[in-house]
């Protein structure tokens, strides 16, 4: 048979044209799709703008509190468990539910806003154990002023949270983290120290931080370091927290003595510390003591118990690459365990002794703790407390006056228990 006779017998044959017509129908089907697809890929390249911010950025948590405040409708939840402390010191334990991973949608600015939290199971964060999470904004638009919005919106909300309280920050791995909930901003006059020593390191601190081109004119590094030193419960600490109050900063506290803090790790910690924060080295002399001090007997003490080296503490606080802009506060109980280069100029610009109570002092916390009581019961509990007490702590007065909190009287007539 002819071929052109075959196939004009093929096209009579009803059961040929009909599968000729699903093939057609299948290929025009795909082309569809594929068109589609296509199309998608052109309209998201061209017409929307998304934003990811991985969890290991400062702005994650910030976003998940904004997207909680907005996303008021959603159903699928994750909870956040914090404390919250009031003014009277009560502690509260505080739920904020968070919109959980999968897909959510934000009406925001006359805008659809698509939200996907995304988290990888197969990942964690070595030092917490975390898996490590991911929040990705789609919105239509060529316009990135809306992420920027949000960003700004979700950074006000977290500064207006954390609003007269003091952040604590420590060390976790190569960052700090906030430790605890923040903490009620301790008013400077909560502390006593003796006459003129708080307002002169307050004075210092101030010039400093509102005089940066004065150094940079002068190639000076822009830092500041400060020892406080004298017995314990003298007030040291309680001061420093105060000040940070007062500044409005954070503190950033950190342990020499850990055991896993190396210098490499020191100097990135204190080169990507927060801003607006104070770094507090507390009992430095317990990590490291003076190469004088018996060196052959105890080599250890002086080299430290970890992987820090003295040279690597040196070179972190005042060496080529140590960071600039920054506010160190040291803290000891035995000045003379410290070696001379630690506390020399550059590394520490003031030294400061905050010790036992003067007479001044003993007046001055009697009438914060009393204030309805005459000036002269101040001085008279100041005078026998130091009769009875020549050396004596601030933390010893104070929990001597939470023994008689409204029985003033009762708190001289029994000044002898003070250290018992």
């Amino acid at each position: 048979m002819p071929l052109s006779d075959f196939l004009g017998a093929l096209k009579d044959n009803p059961y040929f044209g009909a599968g000729f017509g699903l093939v057609g129908v299948g290929t025009a089907l795909a082309l569809a799709r594929k068109g589609a697809q296509v199309g998608m890929i052109f309209f998201r390249r061209n017409y929307m703008i998304t934003l990811e911010v991985p969890s290991r950025d400062k702005s994650y948590h910030w976003l998940l509190s904004w997207i909680t405040k907005h996303a008021n409708h959603t159903q699928h939840l994750s909870v956040e468990t914090s404390y919250l402390q009031h003014e009277s010191g009560r502690i509260q334990t505080q739920f904020d539910f968070h919109p959980s991973p999968g897909n959510h949608i934000i009406w925001y600015k006359h805008k659809w806003i698509r939200v996907e939290r995304t988290r990888e199971k197969q990942m964690v964060d070595l030092h917490t154990g975390t898996p490590w999470e991911s929040v990705t904004f789609t919105a239509l638009g060529r316009d990135r002023e809306v992420f920027f919005n949000i960003l700004q919106e979700a950074r006000e909300l977290a500064l207006k949270q954390e609003e007269g309280r003091t952040v604590m920050y420590t060390a976790m791995g190569a960052e700090w983290r906030p430790f605890g909930f923040p903490r009620r901003r301790r008013p400077l006059s909560s502390v006593v120290l003796d006459q003129g020593v708080g307002e002169r390191i307050v004075d210092d601190v101030k010039e400093f931080i509102g005089h940066p081109k004065w150094y940079t004119d002068r190639g000076i590094p822009y830092r500041r370091g400060y020892l406080l030193y004298g017995p314990p419960g003298c007030g040291k600490s309680s001061f420093i927290t105060a000040l940070a109050g007062e500044l409005g900063y954070s503190i950033c506290l950190m342990s020499l003595s850990d055991r896993s803090l190396s210098d490499d790790r020191l100097n990135h910690l204190l080169s990507v510390a927060p801003q607006q924060s104070i770094i507090l080295l507390e009992d430095v002399d317990a990590a490291f003591v003076s190469r004088d001090l018996l060196p052959t007997e105890n080599p250890q003490a002086y080299q430290g118990m970890g992987r820090l080296t003295f040279s690597g503490l040196l070179n972190a606080l005042d060496g080529v690459a140590s960071s600039e802009a920054r506010i160190v506060f040291m803290t000891t109980n035995f000045i003379d365990r410290l070696d001379p280069a630690l506390i020399r100029p550059g590394r520490v610009d003031v030294k400061q002794y905050v010790g036992h109570c003067t007479h001044w002092q003993l007046a001055q916390m009697f009438r914060r703790f009393y204030p309805a009581e005459p000036a002269g019961e101040g001085e008279r509990f100041s005078q026998r407390a130091l009769e009875v007490h020549p050396e004596i702590s601030a933390a010893q007065v104070q929990g001597h006056f939470m023994l008689y909190k409204l029985d003033p009287a009762g708190s001289i007539d029994h000044v002898s228990k003070v250290k018992d």
